[in-house]
């Protein structure tokens, strides 16, 4: 009795088991991958409309500025501050109104208008981050540079 050449039951067992093996891991990675993602949208999605609430309470606190006859302390609970400078060199002066309108508890959206004669210019209207800078406090480990007082490095070995 002669066996048939070829590929046995065996092999097209293990290479089947493999080829389900990839897809699964390959799933779960996808899977891992989309939830990841969904979240980070949806953190996104939250700056985002925080963002568009601060910047309309902006808007209608620069409009309550723009009607007002003096520059008011507070607009809406938001605390404003002018500022009044004269430079000596140009003999020119300037005035500034800054408020900043609050997105988040690490993130708010600052404005700064410059009044001229009159006219107001807006010079700054971003998102700024706020809060206190957390560190631990040791040092990092840094390269200390060259001591030429030693050999100099040699960097290249042929020669």
């Amino acid at each position: 009795m002669k066996k048939g050449g070829g590929i046995g039951i065996g092999s097209a067992s293990i290479v089947l088991v493999f080829a389900v093996l990839c897809l699964t891991i390959f799933a779960i990675i996808s899977y891992a991958s989309a939830i990841a993602d969904s979240t980070l949208v949806e953190v996104e999605a939250a700056l985002l409309k925080s963002y568009y609430e601060a910047d309309t309470l902006a808007e209608s606190v620069f409009a309550e500025i723009l009607a007002a006859e003096s520059v008011p302390e507070t607009v809406q609970g938001v605390e404003i501050l002018y500022e009044w400078n004269f430079d000596i060199e140009t003999m020119e002066d300037s005035e500034t109104i800054s408020y900043a309108c609050p997105i988040s508890e690490k993130k708010e959206l600052y404005v700064v208008i410059a009044v001229n004669g009159g006219f107001f210019d807006i010079q700054t209207w971003r998102m700024r981050d706020v809060g206190e800078w957390e560190t631990d406090d040791e040092p990092l480990n840094l390269w200390p540079g060259f001591d030429f007082d030693d050999e100099p490095l040699n960097l290249w070995p042929g020669g």
